[in-house]
Parts: C-alpha cells; sequence; structure tokens
C-alpha cells in the first residue's frame, strides 16, 4: 500500500505541475496539439484539481485511512482517464505511460488486503 500511496503521490505531483504549466501558456502544451478543453486555461485548473485529489489521496493512503483508498481509487480512475483524453497530444507515449501508472495505483489500491477478512 505504500508503493501505491507514494506513486499516487507522484501521480499528483505531476498533474499539479502540469496544471501549472497549462496555465502558464507553456509551448510544450499547445505545439500541434488537440485539446479536450477548449480552452488551456480550463485544462490547467482540471488538472491542478485532479492533482491535488490525487495527493489527498495519497496522503491519506500513507496514514493508513480508508478515506484514503476511496479517494485513492477515485484519483486514479479520473488520472486514467485523463490521460486517456491526452493521447492525441504531442506526446502519446507519455499519456499511455501515464495511464499505465495510473492503472496499476488504482489496481493495487482495489487488491490490497482482499484475503484479509475472507474467513478462511
Amino acid at each position: 500500500m505504500t508503493f501505491a500511496a507514494v506513486m499516487l503521490l507522484l501521480l499528483g505531483v505531476l498533474n499539479v505541475i502540469y496544471g501549472i504549466a497549462a496555465l502558464d501558456k507553456a509551448n510544450v502544451l499547445v505545439n500541434d496539439t488537440r485539446l479536450i478543453l477548449s480552452d488551456l486555461n480550463t485544462m490547467g485548473w482540471v488538472t491542478i484539481a485532479l492533482g491535488v485529489i490525487q495527493l489527498i489521496g495519497g496522503f491519506s493512503l500513507l496514514g493508513g485511512n480508508a478515506f484514503g483508498r476511496i479517494i485513492g481509487v477515485i484519483g486514479g480512475t479520473l488520472g486514467a482517464i485523463g490521460a486517456l483524453l491526452s493521447v492525441g497530444g504531442a506526446y502519446p507515449w507519455w499519456s499511455l505511460a501515464i495511464f499505465a501508472l495510473c492503472v496499476w495505483v488504482t489496481w493495487g489500491i482495489i487488491v490490497f488486503g482482499e484475503d484479509e477478512n475472507a474467513g478462511y
């Protein structure tokens, strides 16, 4: 669970950095890129909000809270959807790598402790 929490924190930091870059209208995000959201400013705020959700989930997971598992799954799922929506951009392999990491983190959070309460 600690590994999933650290990876979720890493995803949150990356999303906050990308959101700040989108707010700053960085050239990396506008060169020949098709955006799902029509405005780069809107995309920046949505990405920052997603990063904050992932950071909250990661820190709560490190604390061992059940709230962290719920927020972690939500943050990982939303991150995976966001990565899939950006595959058509300038860096499709990076988006696929972020998607795979989000799916891996979400899977790790969901299956953690699955057999502990099975009662065998």
